[in-house]
C-alpha cells in the first residue's frame, strides 16, 4: 500500500519499509536500548493486517474546508482523503462533514485573524460495537444550525452514535478543553475490550489500536500471575480498563488516576460492568504512593503505566517500602522505561525479558512491558 503524502505528514516513517522489516528494526533498536541490562529483549508482537488499526483521528480544515493533517513540525495543513492507518468509516464520515460544512457555510478558524467558528474535528470509533463519536472543536459555545447538522450527518452514517460540541477559545496547541455540552446522542460509545464494555467519551483515554491492545492486556495479566486473594494497584489507570480485567482474578484492586474526567469514566465502567471489588482514587499517582506508604497498607502486585515522560523517583522508592512481589511496567516510551528501571533495580529488584509490542505500525513508536520481581 502506498502514501502520497507521508513525507509532509510525517506519521508514519516507516510506511514504504515491509512490515516484517519494521518489526526487526524496532527489535534490534530496543535490543540497543536495553543493552546494559543484559536481558532477553523478545521479538516484536506485530499484526496480521498492519493498517485501518486507529480508533481515533483529529483533522483540521483549510478555508476552502479541505481537511487533513499537520505537516511535521507546523500547522500547516497536508490535505487528504485517505490515510493507511484509519477505516473507511472514518473516512466517510470526514467526508460528509466536510460536504455539511460547505453545505451550511461553517466558519472555518483562522489562526492568524483568530477568527472563525471549527477548529478541529475528533472522530472515535468503537471497533467492536461500530459505534462512532463525532467532536467539533469550536471557537464558540453556539453551533448555529447545528440539529440540521447531526441530522443530517447521523443519516448518512447510522454508526455515529453521538455529536458533541468541544468549546475550546485558548490560545494554545491543546485540541480538546475541558468546556463541553452534547449536540446528539449521550456524549459518549460504548467498546468491549476483553470481556467487559467501556464508556468512551472525546476526552477518554483509550488504547488507539483495539487489536494490539487485548494481546498486551493479555501479557499483563499472563505477567502479573495474580491469586485470588491477592490485592492490585493499577497506577495510571485512565478509564481503568487494566484494573477493570485483571478484577475477576483478584480479591481487590485500587485504581489510581489524576485526571477528574478519566477518574469518573473509571467509576462509571465500573458500575455499568458491576464490579464490586474495584475502587478509584483521584489522585497524583506519586502523591497517592508516597501517603499509602504513611499507612502501612499491604499490596501484593503493582501495575504501571505511567505517561510518556515515565514515572518519578519518589514513585518508585515507595514501592521499596511497599515491597509487592510484582511489579508489571507497561510503557508507551521504553526510552523514559529504562530511566525508571535503573531506579527499580537500585530499590531491589530485578526482571530478565522485556516484552514488545507493535501499537503503533508504520511509526517509530513502540509499547513495552517488564515484569520486575523483588530479588
Amino acid at each position: 500500500m502506498n502514501c502520497s503524502i507521508y513525507k509532509q505528514c510525517g506519521s508514519c516513517q516507516y510506511i514504504h519499509q515491509d512490515y516484517s522489516k519494521q518489526l526487526i528494526h524496532k527489535q534490534t533498536q530496543m535490543k540497543e536500548l536495553f543493552k546494559d541490562f543484559n536481558v532477553d529483549v523478545k521479538a516484536v508482537s506485530g499484526m496480521n493486517h498492519p493498517y485501518a488499526y486507529r480508533n481515533k483521528v483529529i483533522v483540521a480544515f483549510d478555508q476552502n474546508y479541505n481537511y487533513g493533517l499537520y505537516e511535521e513540525s507546523s500547522h500547516k495543513i497536508v490535505p487528504m482523503k485517505q490515510c493507511l492507518l484509519h477505516d473507511q468509516q472514518t473516512h466517510a464520515i470526514l467526508n460528509k462533514i466536510q460536504f455539511l460544512f460547505k453545505k451550511y457555510r461553517v466558519p472555518i478558524y483562522d489562526e492568524r485573524r483568530k477568527r472563525g467558528f471549527v477548529r478541529h474535528v475528533l472522530i472515535r470509533r468503537a471497533i467492536q460495537t461500530n459505534q462512532s463519536l463525532v467532536a467539533i472543536v469550536a471557537n464558540d459555545a453556539v453551533f448555529k444550525g447545528s440539529k440540521n447538522f447531526c441530522s443530517e450527518l447521523i443519516k448518512a452514517c447510522p454508526d455515529v452514535k453521538t455529536v458533541v460540541l468541544n468549546i475550546n477559545k485558548r490560545q494554545t496547541s491543546v485540541v480538546l478543553s475541558q468546556q463541553e455540552k452534547v449536540l446528539f446522542g449521550k456524549g459518549f460509545i460504548v467498546d468491549e475490550l476483553c470481556g467487559m464494555t467501556f464508556k468512551i467519551s472525546a476526552q477518554s483515554f483509550y488504547q488507539i489500536n483495539h487489536e494490539q491492545c487485548v494481546n498486551l492486556y493479555q501479557k499483563v495479566i499472563e505477567l502479573l500471575d495474580a491469586k485470588q486473594n491477592d490485592t492490585i494497584l493499577d497506577t495510571y489507570c485512565g478509564i481503568g480498563t487494566i484494573g477493570m480485567i485483571v478484577s475477576p482474578h483478584v480479591k481487590k484492586v485500587i485504581g489510581v488516576e489524576s485526571n477528574h474526567q478519566a477518574y469518573l469514566d473509571a467509576l462509571n465502567n465500573a458500575k455499568m460492568n458491576k464490579l464490586e471489588n474495584i475502587s478509584f482514587v483521584n489522585k497524583d499517582a506519586t502523591q497517592f504512593m508516597v501517603d499509602f506508604v504513611k499507612n502501612n497498607d499491604k499490596i501484593d502486585g503493582i501495575i504501571m503505566d505511567p505517561p510518556r515522560a515515565g514515572s518519578t523517583k519518589e514513585f518508585i522508592h515507595a514501592i521499596k517500602n511497599l515491597k509487592p512481589k510484582k511489579v508489571v511496567y507497561v510503557s508507551c516510551d521504553p526510552h523514559t522505561q529504562v530511566n525508571d528501571l535503573k531506579e527499580f533495580l537500585k530499590i531491589g529488584y530485578t526482571f530478565q525479558e522485556v516484552y514488545l509490542y507493535d501499537m503503533f505500525p508504520h511509526t517509530e513508536h513502540i509499547e513495552s512491558i517488564v515484569l520486575l520481581v523483588k530479588k
